[in-house]
């Protein structure tokens, strides 16, 4: 819009000059104030256009504020009604009356939390299934892989519990690399862009070990030992969150323990929720990973192949 203007301005200049040449004082005068009425309607033209179309903006952001406003008060809504719920359910105990009609409630209540999330978020959905065979000759058992880390190079790192490795794949998914660890590895993390930190555990041995990806090879670095089970790991602002069997624990990246966040005596399996900002276990805790600036998810992924 601006060029236009410009070359508008432009050629009516232009056209004053041809036009001014041999013209008398008067006609001169006359040239100047049309000159001056063309610039005029050119700019206002360009301002009534502008704010027409800052008018439309801003009328699109407050609806799309207002939508979002109207979204974020339906879910907190929906999340304190779950929450009262929930505090119910575990008063009921085992009256089944009772229970029958919480059960009820709270599947219309969360039905009502999809439908929202389904028309305001945006849903995850799988676009293709392929398989890969992680196998390489060196390996004496079935493929148990009980962790995943991709690089940002499109790289992959995967646990292999079974085989007691840590492999590195390509982007097309074949192993590329491996590392032999001296005890069992159950989970891993990224802590730099070329370096993960790799829990291992077994019944004497309970430590996390760092390994650097060094163009297409896995160098093993330095480690530190745990004084308690090491069965899942994640990493966030430069410290380490490694749970056990039924506890929570932040260490410094080197290995130094801060403070155990949680701790949850009631059973080795544990499926409870919780809380909004720290951790949902399932499994006997084996494993957790960050998700956005404040939460830490607990995710499993267990998969074989022979």
């Amino acid at each position: 819009m601006i060029e236009q203007m410009c070359g508008n301005l432009n050629t009516f200049i232009d056209e004053c000059d041809n036009n001014s040449v041999g013209t008398s004082g008067g006609n001169e005068q006359y040239l100047k104030e049309e000159m001056c009425r063309s610039v005029l309607s050119i700019v206002n033209e360009f301002d009534n256009i502008t704010a027409k179309e800052l008018n439309e903006m801003r009328d699109e952001v407050i609806s799309i504020k207002g939508s979002v406003t109207s979204s974020m008060h339906k879910c907190t809504s929906l999340h304190n009604d779950l929450s009262h719920l929930h505090e119910i359910v575990q008063k009921i105990g085992d009256h089944k009356q009772l229970c029958l009609i919480a059960s009820i409630k709270c599947k219309h209540i969360i039905q009502q939390a999809l439908t929202l999330l389904g028309k305001s978020g945006k849903a995850l959905i799988v676009q293709s299934i392929t398989k890969h065979n992680v196998r390489i000759p060196s390996d004496k058992d079935v493929c148990i892989m009980r962790g995943i880390c991709v690089l940002p190079d499109g790289q992959v790192l995967i646990v292999d519990r079974n085989n007691n490795n840590i492999k590195l794949l390509n982007q097309q998914y074949q192993v590329v690399s491996h590392w032999d660890v001296n005890a069992r590895p159950v989970d891993i993390c990224l802590i730099t862009p070329s370096e993960v930190a790799v829990a291992v555990n077994t019944s004497k041995i309970h430590e996390v070990q760092f390994i650097t990806v060094n163009q297409g090879k896995l160098d093993p670095g330095r480690k530190f030992q745990l004084q308690h089970t090491c069965r899942g790991i994640a990493h966030h602002q430069d410290d380490l969150y490694i749970c056990s069997r039924t506890a929570l624990y932040k260490y410094t990246l080197s290995g130094k323990q801060l403070c155990r966040l949680y701790q949850d005596r009631s059973g080795d399996y544990t499926c409870k929720n919780h809380g909004e900002s720290i951790l949902i276990t399932f499994l006997l805790c084996t494993g957790i990973c960050h998700c956005g600036k404040r939460s830490l998810v607990k995710l499993c992924y267990f998969k074989s192949i022979q």
